[in-house]
């Protein structure tokens, strides 16, 4: 309830309150000469579009050390699915988690959960994704205004634990400036065949003087999906995943002040979702462990016959209340001042047979403020300071991890300096996390610092190669500290281990982009060691259900991605791409859940007001598996799409698009998924719609 999210536990307000006096204080000289700007003039001040990029400069991707990808306008329309996961899954070096059609989260060159963090125009999204695959982001594609996802851990700005990557998903619930015409906005309407899909999305933005405000929704219905040729499960004639269907729905509405030199605005997001869990084996309650065996109790009688289509189902409710603020030129010496901060009240029951079986808290805070330095002898750069508090708890059937309270704090810094063609840059980030089991009152404090360098050199017109060294140490998270119980969702029975250390990573990326001309290209290659690294190890297995013991051992990840393209003709390019990761342990074996080797090959064509494009992907069968983990079969699928632009009589812009997925009805897995085989991925899909702006 509305009530709830804005009466947080005392301590989150702290942090909070401070960064928006500090604006307010800062921002006192800005206030007085607004009084004095004529009441015409006042209405028309503005503030260009601010985009808080995960560069921590509001870099341009050239100017990148390390491998950035950024979806936007009609490419973030053509690749947008119901989950952040699956909008993501087909760019160089990105796969998901894939849970069913709800829950999939984005793994970014092998390394997902907490090693991958999501944030909502440079804030922390806090949900229950990072604890288990079958929980849902918060986050909905169709709102997205950016999408930007930086690969490797020297985006290490936004926490220690990202050493595999950040996802920043910008958005416009918080309006940064005033409509020219006095508002703006746009809508859309999409269906899907595989799973008899239905979405709808608006959003409009108004506005007079200095304030401007902002609302938008999206309604999603999508039933079970349909999957590839050749797959009955337990004899059954149906192609369709019982328990895969999704049903959300997401509103926001934002406030702003906007001035010459900034605003301060905040908003309220509500999300609820409805979605199943595939896979679920009733067989396994009662299982415990003996030692490092599973133990499960012998049937006394008639083994208890259960509808295949009868699965839990995920109620979810998220509300979310941001605080977002940038002011120009705040004190001397600094040009720019931003603040970031929420409170998040997040819940999720899962219904099995009408009843409420399990239920899922977490109620955080985060707060975010950066000082952007003037130059100081050639060097510009960025200081700040992050704090967040998460409490989580799960009650009932599935309560496999005690109620804790994790606090993080952090210090950072990100320098630049540009040279000729070369550009420097350096970071510089100490955390300090504290774990706390509610229950048993353990708790553990880490502390980690982490550093980076790295360059980028433009050799000559059109070239530029860059380099990063990094090193980075991320806390183990309360679940793998603290887990200890069965979670029928993933299939396992799950121990934390109170004492794991943090883990050090030392990574090397080296990427050669070419930016211009009929040809161009970018590849990157990386290499990165972790020390005690965490994991979950399977130590038994018993007719399908897994021991997992979160474990730590040295591991190395090693990989290439990227992608070239040709310019056939003015109207026509054909593109290579693809990606390989590679991570094993360095005492022997393999990481479980690793992604295959992918590659594909795209033509793209353009032509008055129509675009188009047809692609292969070729997946590889992936046979490095860990213990007790199976190998899944290589596959490979045609995608076509095809969209047409147009304006309205007032000028203002549409474009319907239709796209088809898997055309060859291919049946596929997915190799990172806990579900692989309970969940296979859709079938032939074909998706239309329709997007006005005004």
């Amino acid at each position: 309830m509305i009530h709830s999210t804005l009466a947080p536990h005392r301590l989150a307000l702290r942090p909070v309150a401070l960064a928006v006096a500090l604006l307010a204080v800062a921002g006192t000289g800005l206030a007085q000469a607004q009084q004095a700007v004529a009441p015409a003039a006042a209405a028309e001040a503005s503030l260009p579009s601010v985009t808080v990029s995960a560069s921590g400069l509001q870099l341009g991707a050239n100017d990148m050390t390390t491998p950035v990808t950024v979806l936007e306008g009609d490419e973030l329309v053509r690749r947008r699915e119901a989950t952040l996961g699956e909008t993501l899954n087909s760019e160089p070096g990105i796969t998901s988690s894939h849970f069913g059609a709800g829950a999939s989260r984005p793994i970014i060159r092998g390394m997902d959960g907490p090693r991958v963090r999501v944030l909502s125009d440079g804030a922390e999204l806090h949900d229950a994704s990072t604890i288990s695959p079958d929980h849902a982001v918060v986050s909905e594609p169709m709102l997205a205004t950016q999408i930007e996802v930086l690969r490797g851990p020297s985006a290490l700005v936004y926490g220690n634990g990202a050493v595999g990557g950040v996802v920043n998903v910008l958005d416009g619930k918080v309006p940064t400036a005033i409509p020219q015409k006095g508002y703006e906005g746009s809508a859309e309407l999409r269906a899907n065949t595989g799973a008899r899909e239905g979405a709808g999305a608006f959003s409009l933005t108004g506005g007079a003087g200095n304030l401007a405000v902002h609302v938008e929704g999206v309604a999603r219905d999508a039933g079970d999906y349909r999957v590839g040729k050749g797959w009955a499960p337990e004899g059954e004639a149906t192609r369709k995943v019982p328990g895969s269907f999704n049903r959300t729905d997401t509103g926001s509405v934002g406030l702003s002040w906007v001035g010459e030199q900034g605003y301060l605005g905040a908003a309220y997001t509500r999300q609820t979702a409805n979605y199943g869990l595939p896979g679920h084996n009733h067989s396994f309650e009662g299982c415990g462990v003996n030692g490092n065996r599973l133990d499960c109790p012998a049937p006394t009688g008639p083994a208890e016959v259960h509808d295949p289509a009868d699965v839990p189902v995920v109620d979810l409710r998220s509300e979310r209340f941001d605080v977002r603020g940038e002011l120009r030129n705040p004190f001397a010496g600094f040009s720019a001042l931003r603040l970031r901060a929420g409170v998040t009240d997040y819940v999720h029951d899962e219904v099995e047979d009408g009843a409420i079986s399990t239920t899922f808290k977490n109620k955080a805070y985060d707060t975010r403020v950066e000082l952007q330095h003037e130059p100081i002898a050639g060097f510009k750069g960025v200081v700040g300071l992050q704090t967040s508090q998460r409490k989580f708890s799960a009650e009932g059937e599935e309560a496999y991890v005690e109620p804790t309270v994790t606090r993080k704090v952090g210090l950072f810094v990100l320098e630049e300096y540009r040279l000729g063609d070369w550009r420097f840059e350096g970071a510089l980030r100490h955390d300090r996390q504290t774990a706390e089991a509610q229950t048993t009152g353990i708790e553990r404090s880490h502390n980690g610092t982490s550093a980076s360098l790295g360059a980028v050199w433009r050799f000559t017109p059109g070239y530029q190669v860059g380099t990063s060294f990094t090193r980075a140490s991320r806390a183990p998270s309360a679940e793998e500290l603290y887990a200890r119980g069965l979670h029928m969702a993933t299939s396992t029975y799950e121990r934390g281990n109170a004492d794991l250390r943090s883990e050090t990573s030392q990574n090397i990326d080296v990427s050669l982009k070419k930016t211009s001309g009929d040809t161009t290209f970018g590849v990157s290659v990386f290499h990165n060691k972790i020390n005690n690294y965490i994991y979950g190890r399977t130590l038994d297995a018993l007719d399908g259900l897994q021991l997992l013991q979160y474990s730590q051992a040295d591991a190395t990840f090693t990989g290439i991605e990227g992608q070239v393209r040709q310019a056939l003709t003015r109207n026509l390019g054909l593109t290579l791409f693809g990606d390989t990761v590679r991570a094993k342990l360095d005492g022997g074996g393999n990481l479980p859940r690793i992604p295959a080797t992918r590659a594909g090959l795209r033509l793209d064509a353009n032509w008055a007001a129509w675009e188009g494009q047809v692609e292969w992907v070729q997946v590889a069968r992936q046979s490095r598996v860990a213990e007790f983990e199976t190998a899944t079969p290589g596959y490979g699928m045609l995608n076509l799409g095809a969209a047409y632009n147009g304006k309205l009589a007032n000028g203002s812009p549409w474009q319907l698009y239709v796209k088809g997925n898997n055309l060859t009805d291919r049946l596929a897995y997915a190799h990172t998924s806990f579900i692989k085989t309970a969940a296979p991925l859709m079938g032939r899909s074909v998706t239309v719609g329709v997007k006005v702006a005004f």
